[in-house]
């Protein structure tokens, strides 16, 4: 569900949140032979204080239905234009990349300015909090920054509750990550990490507790079912099911809770 790198024009709103819509309890996985029942709207999302729209990393709902999450990267600029090495960033910005709207699209949460440099993934916890990642590469981190490699944890008016990761290292320990991509949240509180960005890294989906106790992980890089080459995104479906966008490998695999291997998708190119 993350999309990285995407210009975020309404129509990538919409796609996004359709995504969203096809993992929220309740909904079918139907074939549409008639008119589509969504409607685009133009210029939805309004930032204030003319700030341009960023690359949006993931969007996620609101535990309320009546709000919008967002992880929006500060470099609106492009790929091309100094200071900015690598484009879509926060490492120089003092934007805030986390951002809540409401239905109509008014901001009404920012928070996370100077926390980043390329946050990814997002989801809300049951009680509100909301957990982001920074999936930056160690290669794009500036000598001596303490920022990346991070998972963070937010009250909902962006108090930091919990930080979990080595600040600016990557690791393979359990209380550090690669380039995490991405989290979600299940009903009962155990939080689920696709760790992580890139090909060569862990591969893998790690477990925690509510309070950022490790309780397990699986996977490694590879090519077998349970094998991970590049963990873009992970949801969880209303039966409580993982699902994993395995992107290099050009699948989803889905797992229970515990992770076992329960099924793999192969009709998506880079999930």
């Amino acid at each position: 569900m993350s999309i990285r790198g995407l210009n975020a024009s309404p129509a990538a709103w919409i796609g996004a949140l359709v995504g969203i819509a096809l993992l929220t309890p309740g909904a079918e996985l139907l074939a549409q032979s008639g008119p589509s029942p969504y409607r685009l709207v133009d210029d939805w999302a309004q930032l204030p204080d003319g700030r341009r729209m960023g690359a949006v990393g993931k969007v996620t709902m609101d535990p309320d239905g009546e709000h919008v999450w967002a992880v929006i990267r500060c470099d609106a600029r492009g790929f091309d234009v100094t200071p900015s090495r690598f484009g879509n960033e926060c490492v120089d910005s003092d934007l805030d990349p986390v951002i809540k709207f409401d239905l109509d699209g008014k901001v009404v949460e920012s928070f996370g300015s100077g926390l980043f440099i390329w946050p990814h993934g997002i989801d809300v916890d049951p009680d509100g909090n909301v957990w982001v990642t920074d999936a930056v590469g160690s290669g794009n981190i500036p000598d001596g920054d303490q920022r990346g490699h991070l998972v963070f944890k937010f009250s909902p008016t962006g108090d930091v509750l919990l930080r979990l990761g080595t600040p600016g290292m990557a690791g393979s320990g359990r209380d550090s990550f690669n380039s995490p991509s991405d989290v979600v949240v299940a009903p009962n509180g155990n939080v689920f990490i696709a760790d992580g960005h890139n090909d060569n890294g862990n591969n893998r989906v790690m477990k925690f507790t509510s309070d950022g106790q490790f309780i397990m992980s699986w996977g490694q890089t590879g090519y077998a079912p349970g094998e991970f080459r590049a963990l873009h995104a992970i949801e969880m479906d209303s039966r409580g099911r993982i699902f994993v966008g395995d992107r290099s490998n050009n699948r989803v695999q889905i797992f229970d809770q515990e992770g076992t291997h329960l099924a793999t998708w192969t009709q998506f190119g880079r999930p």
